[in-house]
């Protein structure tokens, strides 16, 4: 290829790019710039140079976390079952709800007839924090490490997809950054050599899905996705024909090409980060290779978050690979569990999903703690929804469940100066709604944002010439009653 070649016209250049041995599958570039038509887009004026990468940012004040594990049970898990006893269930079970304004997701379905909770509530650790302990033996043991917050809500709000939407992007609808992007555009990561943020999903995607994209931020800042199975990466290794230096050799190729044409349009600033994500990739393949592989772990390590038990291994395979993530320096790591949403037979098929991420959960914990990394770690665990205190029938031959409820639900949140062995906030005495210390999704985000040492108020992204935030202005609070 002669020098001459190369510098030739843009269409010419994409010419030879889609003939080469690459192939538009492997660079992506042609067709990134012809679909997204940035060689059409005119040319703007720059005062100053932008570039996207995930070098480490400074803080708007002290952080006092540098990474997170949101441990996220889609579905709805019950409030009323786990974390929030309330004996007036039982006191009037079997009678007719005396409050009012009880809204269902599915009002055919709905019945106003009060449901009793399992009587297996005992108060657990130093704190006295009272939990469901034979569904959740293992969280009975951390108590002492948590902030339980009764009080979460997603007002106007009703169905799973709008809430998940919310508590991961700050909104019901569709198309806006998620947590995780919005983190890691904030603050970059602390390893150059593996994704800021990382998507672990068991066992599927959840509906809905993508919850981890960038959506108007660079595409730098979207989520990787780790799968069950293998390849637990996608398009992580290359062919076999391309591995080792004719890989190399096309990578060097291919950022030449790169860079002359960011020299002729250097307004293409989501190009720009679409390039580094290309030489991400390729430094991943020996770094996620490495982070991927639990049989690093010791024996002691697989049984304490119960990898030898097929009940728990799932699960802690995920919590495993989260703290390796961690520990590495990627700055996000979600867990998610879809599969909590249970409009009948709501007892055992809690006790079920219970068994499965109790024990995993609760080693996470543990562990962070162990190695140091807790203080500067948050792991959060909760769903979008938490579940009414009346019953749900779904006909003759079902066992009773719960439908949604947004108006008040519990989550629990560890490290990353979060208090320990703390309740915060309350819901009424059947459960229903969040009556004391209300935190919405958007009080959840800013409490997050500040303590990574970020401003919700200042964090923003400017696109097509308007600002996009994870929390609207005047939206969120900081929630400080669960701070240190």
């Amino acid at each position: 290829m002669s020098h001459r070649s190369v510098n030739s016209s843009d269409s010419s250049r994409r010419h030879f790019l889609a003939q080469s041995a690459f192939g538009v599958s492997s660079l992506a570039l042609a067709t990134l710039l012809k679909d997204e038509q940035l060689l059409a887009a005119p040319e703007k004026p720059t005062l100053e140079e932008i570039t996207y990468d995930l070098l480490p940012k400074k803080t708007k004040h002290p952080a006092r976390a540098k990474s997170m594990i949101s441990i996220f049970c889609g579905g709805g898990p019950s409030h009323l079952d786990l974390f929030d006893r309330k004996p007036l269930l039982d006191e009037y079970a079997g009678k007719r709800f005396p409050g009012d304004g009880i809204k269902y997701d599915n009002a055919g379905q709905a019945t106003s007839i009060i449901m009793p909770a399992p009587n297996t509530f005992q108060k657990c650790g130093e704190s006295g924090m009272e939990i469901n302990t034979a569904m959740l033996p293992h969280l009975g043991k951390v108590v002492d490490d948590i902030t339980l917050i009764r009080s979460m809500q997603l007002p106007n709000i009703r169905n799973h997809v709008a809430g998940m939407r919310a508590m991961t992007t700050g909104r019901g609808r569709e198309g806006w950054p998620s947590l995780g992007s919005w983190l890691t555009y904030g603050l970059g990561a602390e390893t150059q050599n593996l994704p800021a943020f990382v998507a672990i999903t068991i066992p599927k995607n959840p509906v809905g899905s993508p919850y981890w994209d960038s959506r108007q931020l660079p595409s730098i800042y979207q989520g990787t996705v780790v799968s069950k199975t293998e390849p637990r990466i996608a398009n992580l290794n290359p062919i076999t024909q391309l591995k080792g230096k004719p890989q190399g050799n096309q990578l060097d190729l291919l950022k030449e090409l790169n860079q002359i044409h960011l020299g002729r349009h250097p307004g293409e600033h989501d190009l720009s980060a679409r390039i580094a994500s290309y030489e991400l990739a390729a430094r991943m393949q020996t770094a996620a290779s490495e982070a991927l592989d639990l049989t690093k772990e010791t024996e002691a390590t697989h049984k304490m978050y119960g990898v030898d038990d097929p009940v728990t291994k799932e699960f802690a395979d995920a919590c495993i690979l989260a703290r390796r993530f961690v520990e590495r320096g990627v700055r996000f790591v979600q867990i998610w569990n879809y599969g909590w949403d249970m409009h009948e037979n709501i007892f055992e098929s809690l006790q079920r999903r219970c068994d499965a991420s109790d024990k995993p959960c609760a080693a996470l914990v543990t562990d962070l703690k162990k190695r140091g990394l807790l203080d500067s770690t948050i792991v959060q665990w909760g769903g979008e929804m938490g579940r009414l205190p009346v019953v749900q029938d779904r006909g003759a031959g079902k066992k009773p469940g719960r439908d949604h409820n947004t108006e008040g639900f519990s989550i629990w949140m560890a490290g990353g100066g979060i208090k320990e062995g703390h309740i915060y906030g309350a819901t009424d005495d059947f459960g229903h709604r969040a009556v004391e210390d209300v935190v919405t999704q958007h009080d959840f985000h800013a409490t997050l944002l500040h303590q990574f040492g970020l401003n919700s108020e200042e964090l923003h992204y400017d696109h097509n010439a308007q600002p996009v935030s994870l929390v609207e202005p005047g939206q969120g609070k900081v929630a400080t009653g669960i701070l240190k």
